[in-house]
């Protein structure tokens, strides 16, 4: 916007210019010119310097001269009635009207980017946008010989308590699909994010997306319900802080700050936290990296339980985990990346509870909120509630129950990617993953749910389990990132999860349809169609490690498109 200065500027510029026709010397007093009168209010008003001014009545004297004895030399027409006749303005006087104003204009447009070609104002400038969009056809096919009595405990723990005494409770527990076929389910991912350059050392953004629910492991909504709304979620809210050229710091909910698969972490999860985040070139040929970090998980509510006199204590649930690593060119055409990685979760276990008698009108029991806020299925689970038997009717005492976590998680997280450019620019990518659970103990675990865990039994009853984790995955195409027209790759991959290797809320959740507990390979395929358009195709086969049988096929056609 042009300042007040510069709109007075340009509005005397244009009174002058058409009224200045003489120009005599200007007396100490006030002139019957008006033009002389108005280059004196100029200078007044600070918009003109003195010697400016002088200059320019001396200018216009000399000129206004030469205008008369022209006039004298050779008369005009007579003027006929209704004529105007405007006053002669010396050229010099234009010109540097002309100039001065203009300068002026073109000095405050350029500080506010507002007559630069391509270019808005500054605060425009420092505002960026992108996103993407999925378009997903899922099928999802089951075996026949899938057992139908698997528990979903998710939402047992989401929908409960559920009680467990027969004898007092003829309903089935919330079950798993584990045989009907489900084809073609339409399934869309749309995301926008917001990003501001604060300063050169702060940033901040926003990203908001779809999904069906507040699940941190997607983003996909289902699409269908009777044409109804679609729901649009909080994905990303952060502030970022360069303090050096190596180290950033970022807090709020982030993008996942640690080098990962989706074996450990969903590609689309984010975290609620804090973190620092090391990058460092040592020279051309190698690199450092890694990153610290603290993640609130879970907060005990403040009412639990609601309806008692009684609060639970304050007991948070925290990721920490750190990692480092390092980037190795080692020459023309391989290069190698390798990070380790140690993921702490402090009191995500649960807990057994104390005695405590619900059916004698108790609200809960001291270690109900022991039980994790998401999870998917895979991990060891056991009964939370040590509830007394009722005296009077001891086989009939309602056994209301929620599950919690057999096992700590200690996390070891193991990456190597090996990329390597083949001849006829053909490019390959191998990698691997390779997880331990440090905490994994399973006499600990059978104490610690004093013998009541519920699922991971085999056919003799006996409890079956383990904390190890691998997966393979190789990349072969003209581009391992889909970025132009043409481009394309084929993968192939195998992984083997054992239950309790890793939490199963926050994992893939395509594999096995989410979590832990299994094993199988996947293929696939994707194909450029356009810049930044391609085209993906996947088939992922997995079955369960233990346990009762379950196996599942999950095809998946995507058109995937960012911005």
């Amino acid at each position: 916007m042009i300042s007040h200065v510069n709109r007075v500027t340009l509005a005397v510029g244009m009174v002058i210019a058409t009224l200045v026709g003489q120009a005599t010397a200007a007396p100490a007093g006030p002139s019957e010119n008006a033009t002389i009168n108005l280059i004196r209010l100029l200078v007044q008003q600070g918009v003109l310097k003195q010697e400016q001014a002088e200059g320019l009545i001396a200018q216009a004297e000399k000129e206004a001269v030469q205008a008369r004895q022209t006039a004298v030399a050779a008369t005009g027409p007579a003027a006929a009635p209704g004529d105007v006749r405007v006053q002669y303005v010396p050229a010099a006087v234009r010109d540097q009207i002309r100039d001065q104003v203009k300068a002026e204009v073109m000095a405050t447009a350029k500080q506010e980017n507002w007559a630069q070609p391509n270019t808005f104002p500054d605060w425009v400038s420092r505002i960026s946008f992108d996103g993407d969009i999925r378009l997903r056809d899922e099928s999802r096919f089951f075996s026949g010989n899938n057992s139908n009595e698997i528990v979903d405990y998710a939402k047992l723990n989401e929908n409960g308590p559920y009680d467990v005494n027969k004898d007092t409770n003829t309903r089935l527990p919330p079950l798993l699909n584990t045989r009907e076929d489900r084809e073609n389910l339409f399934r869309l991912r749309a995301r926008l994010g917001m990003k501001a350059i604060i300063s050169p050392e702060w940033t901040a953004g926003i990203r908001i997306g779809t999904g069906s629910d507040n699940n941190p492991v997607s983003t996909t909504q289902t699409l269908g319900g009777g044409f109804g709304k679609k729901d649009i979620w909080l994905d990303q809210g952060y502030l970022t802080w360069k303090a050096t050229q190596d180290l950033t710091l970022t807090g709020g909910r982030i993008a996942n700050p640690f080098y990962s698969t989706d074996m450990m972490y969903s590609s689309d999860l984010n975290f609620d936290g804090v973190a620092a985040i090391f990058n460092h070139s040592l020279n051309n040929e190698w690199g450092l990296f890694g990153t610290l970090g603290a993640f609130p998980v879970e907060y005990t509510s403040d009412t639990a339980s609601s309806n008692g006199f009684d609060k639970e204590d304050s007991d948070t649930k925290w990721l920490f985990g750190g990692q480092i690593g390092a980037n190795w060119k080692i020459n023309r055409s391989n290069s190698l990346k390798g990070a380790l990685a140690y993921y702490r979760f402090d009191d995500i276990e649960g807990q057994r509870s104390s005695p405590c008698s619900p059916w004698a009108g108790a609200p809960g029991c001291d270690t109900d909120g022991s039980r994790v806020a998401f999870m998917q299925k895979g991990n060891s689970v056991f009964l939370l509630r040590n509830i007394n038997a009722n005296p009077a009717t001891p086989g009939l005492t309602p056994q209301p129950q929620y599950v919690g976590l057999a096992s700590k998680f200690d996390v070891l997280d193991l990456n190597l990617v090996w990329d390597s450019e083949l001849p006829q620019d053909f490019k390959l990518r191998s990698q691997a993953n390779f997880i331990h659970n440090l905490a994994y103990d399973k006499g600990e675990m059978l104490k610690r749910s004093e013998g009541e865990i519920v699922n991971n039994i085999n056919s003799k009853g006996q409890f079956e389990s383990g904390g190890n984790a691998l997966m393979v995955q190789f990349t072969l195409g003209s581009a391992l990132e889909m970025k132009k027209a043409g481009d394309w790759n084929l993968l192939a991959g195998y992984k083997y999860i054992q239950p309790d290797a890793l939490p199963d809320g926050f994992n893939d959740s395509s594999f096995h349809l989410g979590g832990t507990n299994a094993k199988g390979y996947f293929i696939g395929g994707n194909y450029g169609i356009d810049k930044n358009i391609y085209a993906s195709a996947r088939w992922l086969s997995a079955s369960e490690v233990y346990g009762a049988p379950f196996e599942v096929d999950v095809m998946q056609l995507e058109l995937n498109t960012r911005f």
